[in-house]
C-alpha cells in the first residue's frame, strides 16, 4: 500500500511548469439576445441613457478603473484578515492535502471526509485552502453569488433579469470557504424570511444564510460527527439537489446552494450517519506523524509561524503561486482528460465485487481520477491514477463488518489489484 499512495503531493506539484492563464477583465456585460437593444448601457452596474442606442463612453477605460479599485480592495482585506498557515508549508499528510487539491479542481467529485486524531493538522491544511482558491466569475451583488453562464446556478431574481434581457455587471471573485460552526442554528443556515415585512409590505423579505454564502464555494463542517442532526439533514438536503428552500407561515423561498463539503472529525467522538457519509465524495484518513524528524520539523515551522507570520508566509511566497498555476491549468485542462472505456469497465468491477451500494463510487472514482491526470498535466488517466484515488473513493462505502479487522482501505487496494493486474 505504502507504493501505491506514496504518490507525494510534492512530486505530483513538481512534475510540469505551468503558465498562469491570461487574465480575464474584472466587469463585463452579459445579454440573453447579444443582438438586441435597449437604448440603454450599463457601466460597472450603472444605468445610462444613451443617443440613438451609442454610448459616448469606453467600456474598457470604465472597466480598468474598476478593476484597480476592485484590487486595492482585495489587497487591502487581505492584509487586515488573520494570517492563514500556508498550504504548502504543512509537512506530511499527502493523502489528505491530495483529496482537497482534487476536490478544488473538480468540485463534482462531492467533497472531502477528513477523519483522524486530534491535532493532526486536519482544520488548519483545510483553512489553508483560502489562499489557493481560484476566482470564479458572479453577478456583482449578488448575495448567492449567482453564474452569469449557468442558469442552475443563477438565483430567480437574477434569471429573472437574464430571461428580460437585462445586462448583468460581471465580476471575478476568489471562491467563498464558509466555516459552519457547531452551534449554529437552523435560520442561520438556511436564512430566515422576515414575516412581518412580508404581510404589510407584500414583499418578500429574506435575509440569505450560510448556504447561500457557500453557494460555488466550499462549505467547511469541523467536528461534522458531533453536528445535530437536523442540521445534517438541512446539508443533505441542500447537498442532494444544490438548492435551499425556507418556508415560513406560508411563504417560499429557495436559491441555489451548490457547494463542496468538507467535514473533519475524531473517530472517538462518534461517528456520521451512512447517509451523511456516503454524500462525501472522498474520505482521507488522517495519521499522527510517528517519525522524530518530521515531529521536530513540524514544530519548529509552526515556532516560525508564530513568531513572525508575515515573515513566513513571504518564504513560501513562490511556492503558493507555482501550486495556484497549476490548479488554474488543471481545472482549464479538465474537460479534455480522458478515461479509456477499459479502465472504467474495471473501475466498476471493483465497485461490484466490494458490494458498493449505489454508483456514486464509480461515478466518483472517474472524476477523482481525470482530475489527479489534469493535476499531472496530463490528458489521459493511467491505472497508476486510478489506484492513487480509488481508496479515498470507496473505503467510507464499504458496508461495515463488526468482525473485519483490515483497513478497509486495504481491503480496496487488494481489491484493485486482483482486477487490474
Amino acid at each position: 500500500m505504502a507504493s501505491v499512495l506514496g504518490t507525494s503531493s510534492t512530486a505530483i506539484l513538481a512534475s510540469r511548469s505551468l503558465t498562469s492563464p491570461t487574465p480575464k477583465p474584472a466587469i463585463s456585460s452579459l445579454s440573453l439576445n447579444p443582438g438586441q437593444s435597449c437604448g440603454r448601457r450599463f457601466f460597472g452596474g450603472i444605468g445610462i441613457e444613451s443617443k440613438k442606442g451609442r454610448s459616448q463612453f469606453a467600456v474598457t477605460n470604465v472597466a480598468t478603473e474598476i478593476n484597480s479599485v476592485e484590487q486595492e480592495k482585495k489587497l487591502a482585506a487581505k492584509e487586515s484578515q488573520r494570517p492563514v498557515y500556508p498550504f504548502t508549508a504543512i509537512v506530511g499528510q499527502e493523502e489528505m492535502k491530495l483529496c482537497l487539491l482534487l476536490n478544488v479542481i473538480d468540485p463534482k467529485i462531492g467533497g472531502v471526509m477528513i477523519m483522524g486524531d486530534r491535532g493532526t493538522g486536519k482544520s488548519t491544511t483545510v483553512r489553508s485552502m483560502v489562499d489557493l482558491l481560484p476566482e470564479i466569475k458572479v453577478v456583482s451583488g449578488d448575495p448567492y453569488n449567482s453564474d452569469p453562464e449557468d442558469p442552475e446556478a443563477m438565483g430567480v431574481e437574477v434569471r429573472e433579469s437574464v430571461m428580460k434581457g437585462e445586462n448583468l455587471s460581471i465580476m471575478l471573485t476568489k471562491i467563498n470557504m464558509v466555516d459552519l460552526p457547531l452551534g449554529a442554528t437552523e435560520d442561520r443556515v438556511c436564512g430566515t424570511i422576515d414575516i412581518e415585512k412580508a404581510l404589510t409590505e407584500g414583499v418578500k423579505a429574506f435575509e440569505p444564510g450560510l448556504l447561500a454564502k457557500a453557494n460555488r464555494g466550499i462549505l467547511y463542517v469541523d467536528e461534522v460527527n458531533l453536528l445535530d442532526d437536523h442540521l445534517v439533514d438541512v446539508l443533505l438536503d441542500s447537498a442532494a439537489s444544490g438548492w435551499n428552500t425556507v418556508e415560513r407561515e406560508g411563504i417560499s423561498i429557495s436559491h441555489p446552494a451548490r457547494f463542496i463539503l468538507i467535514g473533519s472529525g475524531n473517530p472517538e467522538e462518534g461517528e456520521l450517519r451512512p447517509q451523511l457519509l456516503d454524500r462525501f465524495g472522498m474520505h482521507a484518513q488522517v495519521g499522527t506523524v510517528r517519525d522524530a524528524e518530521l515531529r521536530v520539523k513540524i514544530v519548529e515551522e509552526r515556532a516560525r509561524f508564530d513568531k513572525n507570520p508575515k515573515e513566513f508566509r513571504d518564504s513560501y511566497k513562490a511556492e503558493q503561486e507555482k501550486l495556484q498555476q497549476q490548479i488554474s491549468s488543471a481545472r482549464s485542462s479538465l474537460s479534455s482528460v480522458q478515461i479509456d472505456h477499459e479502465l472504467k469497465v474495471k473501475i466498476s468491477k471493483v465497485c461490484a465485487e466490494l458490494n458498493v451500494d449505489g454508483l456514486r463510487g464509480d461515478i466518483v472514482t472517474n472524476r477523482a481520477a481525470k482530475a489527479l491526470a489534469a493535476l499531472k498535466g496530463r490528458d489521459k488517466v493511467t491505472a497508476e491514477d486510478i489506484a492513487t484515488v480509488i481508496p479515498n473513493c470507496l473505503r467510507h462505502r464499504l458496508r461495515k463488518d463488526p468482525l473485519e479487522s483490515i483497513d478497509s482501505g486495504l481491503l480496496v487496494i487488494e481489491k484493485f489489484y486482483e482486477v487490474f493486474s
